[in-house]
């Protein structure tokens, strides 16, 4: 693009143009996602148990709390379709309703560490300098810790909970992101059209939000979709070790830990759980490979 084109398309870029522009690349995403047969079970996959989640207040389930000690460990019927745990309470209600925290969990880390990560990695792509390596050694230190260890020393340290398993795992979650977004911009800081509106008076802060950042979502999203079965993983692997939610709220990861002493004698108690870990992580992974096809312009 030369000098005067890129200009040319400053100077005729509106907000309608730019959002038009949006709405039709999503458009075109969500279309050719559509064509992925593993996109299509990806989505299948996680849509499903979002919309389980969603409902399940308003589902024809048993309380997902509440105790009969006298139908304790009884194998999966008609009365109990997936059986009951140790304190005859529903397996069915609480996998369903120990969906939701699961899912609040994954949401929530992904809203906290890709916006920072894009945020830090793509400020130290544009600036460079002395920000660039304050920035990456900071990122460096906490790639250093692995993830599930942190989480564990973080979690046991504050009181359980969901903003705490959410605090323990957005600590580490967001250093990819930053060098993913420092490695692209950092390719692009010489760019005519970066240098172009440079030139025209854009601040360092506009340049950075308006056309720094959206160079970095392709590759966030696919990202994101990728680190969500390791975000279920932690989760689970907190709840499994008791600094998840609280009891009795229903959690997966507590319920497979619930079952494991009793697995040969009642095994539906801590399989079936463990079964929605595996098909949600998997639904993520489907998902995630579909988008790195879909949005890799060397991916045919």
């Amino acid at each position: 693009m030369s000098s005067t084109s890129t200009l040319q398309w400053f100077s005729t870029d509106t907000p309608a143009t730019r959002t038009q522009a949006r709405l039709g690349a999503v458009y075109r995403l969500v279309r050719r996602l559509l064509m992925h047969p593993i996109g299509i079970a990806g989505l299948v996959i996680v849509g499903l148990m979002v919309l389980a989640a969603l409902l399940a207040p308003w589902l024809p389930l048993a309380n997902p709390i509440t105790q009969s000690l006298g139908e304790r460990l009884l194998p999966p019927s008609a009365q109990h379709l997936l059986g009951t745990d140790t304190l005859g309470r529903d397996i069915l209600s609480r996998v369903v309703h120990g969906a939701r925290p699961t899912l609040a969990i994954v949401a929530l880390v992904l809203l906290a560490s890709v916006p920072a990560g894009l945020l830090i990695g793509a400020a130290a792509g544009l600036w460079g300098g002395w920000l660039d390596a304050v920035l990456m050694r900071l990122s460096d230190v906490f790639m250093a810790f692995p993830r599930l260890i942190l989480a564990i020393a973080v979690a046991a340290t504050l009181s359980s909970g969901l903003w705490t398993a959410v605090i323990a795992i957005a600590l580490t979650g967001w250093p990819p992101y930053a060098r993913v977004a420092r490695a692209e911009v950092a390719a692009l800081r010489q760019a005519e059209f970066i240098q172009a509106a440079k030139a025209m008076g854009v601040s360092r802060l506009r340049l950075l939000l308006r056309h720094a950042l959206p160079l970095c979502l392709p590759s966030a999203v696919v990202r994101a979709a990728l680190d969500a079965p390791g975000i279920v993983l932690i989760i689970s692997g907190l709840g499994f070790l008791g600094l998840g939610l609280p009891p009795p709220a229903p959690e997966w990861g507590a319920m497979v830990a619930e079952g494991r002493a009793i697995v040969f004698e009642a095994w539906w108690v801590s399989t079936l759980p463990g079964v929605m870990i595996l098909m949600l992580s998997l639904g993520f992974n489907f998902l995630g490979d579909a988008l790195r096809d879909v949005v890799d312009p060397g991916v045919k």
